[in-house]
């Protein structure tokens, strides 16, 4: 780990030397760390109870120049399963901007997925459905995205390596995703084919919304079909995700419920899988003590999740609670700003 360190400062003043004749160069290290306990059908479970160190990330981003960008996220505290560093790095692309309505990247993206739940950081989030605890969402692969008009509306392509690729297999997955600001009301929403058997499919589509009800309170909802190849069955295996937030100067309070159901028969559902019908519902409180800043953050929170879980090393379980205390902080390590 000190060697990773080492080296990764290293490149970062590396780079951020050359970047002073660029625009700009952000470095950045965040942190998260809890306490939680957790009990199923009334009994402590160990593995899960005590204190957790969730998150050590290092990010970077900046222009190389006024067309190319980049954008790089490290989760230091992710174990590497094949001894590659690059498998703990979540995202590290360039974007090629020749104007200001198209937009080429490539390299380690986010697989373009639609969903508020799906869409925030990690870090930011406390309990989840179990399509999202299952979902390995980082990706290689090249997208190219269109804005319309004033940048309200933008339609976004990709291509990437499928999430469920086994070994050297050659499976892909293709995205279709739309990233709407529109007044009160955001969407993210997507159509996408992931290949998970070699020649065999899935199909999402997930639809997204925001509403923003007032200048401090918004109400997020996620719906998600998914059916596998020659099996369309409507909301037969889906998933509901909502989460109602209201910040109020130094204090957020939220309150969130997610479902996830997997009633095909039919095996291709790797994040839910066939025979789970998983519901939960939790709230909880974030508390920003700094002065003029968010970057430090305290955070309670609790939550219970009942039903049946086809997968038995699932993350949501029958008659499961969760309580969880923790604090989050964020630095500015490093900045080059162009001087012309």
């Amino acid at each position: 780990m000190k060697r990773a360190l080492y080296s990764l400062c290293a490149v970062f003043c590396a780079i951020g030397m050359q970047a002073q004749d660029a625009q700009l160069l952000n470095l950045k290290a965040e942190v998260r760390v809890d306490y939680q306990r957790e009990h199923l059908d009334g009994s402590t479970y160990e593995p899960n109870t005590g204190f957790k160190g969730k998150y050590v990330n290092i990010l970077m981003n900046g222009e190389i120049t006024p067309q190319f960008s980049y954008s790089y996220r490290q989760r230091l505290n992710k174990a590497h399963k094949d001894q590659s560093f690059f498998d703990a790095t979540d995202w590290a692309y360039i974007t090629y901007k020749p104007d200001t309505h198209w937009s080429l990247s490539g390299g380690k993206q986010v697989v373009g997925i639609g969903g508020f739940e799906y869409d925030r950081a990690p870090i930011n989030l406390y309990f989840c459905s179990e399509f999202w605890n299952n979902i390995p969402c980082y990706q290689l692969g090249a997208s190219v995205a269109y804005s319309i008009g004033q940048g309200n509306d933008q339609l976004m392509a990709q291509v990437c390596q499928s999430p469920w690729r086994l070994s050297e297999a050659d499976m892909y997955a293709y995205n279709l995703m739309w990233m709407g600001n529109h007044g009160r009301y955001s969407s993210l929403w997507s159509a996408n084919l992931l290949e998970y058997l070699p020649g065999k499919y899935i199909f999402y589509l997930a639809l997204g919304n925001q509403l923003q009800l007032g200048a401090s309170t918004r109400l997020q909802v996620d719906l998600m079909n998914r059916a596998v190849s020659h099996h369309p069955m409507l909301l037969k295996d889906c998933s509901v995700m909502a989460e109602l937030s209201h910040r109020c100067r130094k204090v957020n309070m939220f309150c969130k419920m997610t479902y996830d159901v997997n009633a095909t028969g039919q095996e291709g559902d790797f994040c839910v899988t066939d025979g789970t019908e998983m519901k939960s519902v939790g709230a909880g409180i974030e508390f920003f003590p700094a002065k003029g800043t968010d970057d430090v953050r305290l955070h309670a929170n609790a939550v219970y999740a009942w039903g049946k879980n086809g997968n038995v090393d699932g993350t949501m379980l029958p008659k499961q609670t969760r309580v969880d205390v923790g604090v989050t902080w964020r630095m500015n390590l490093l900045s080059f700003t162009n001087k012309k």
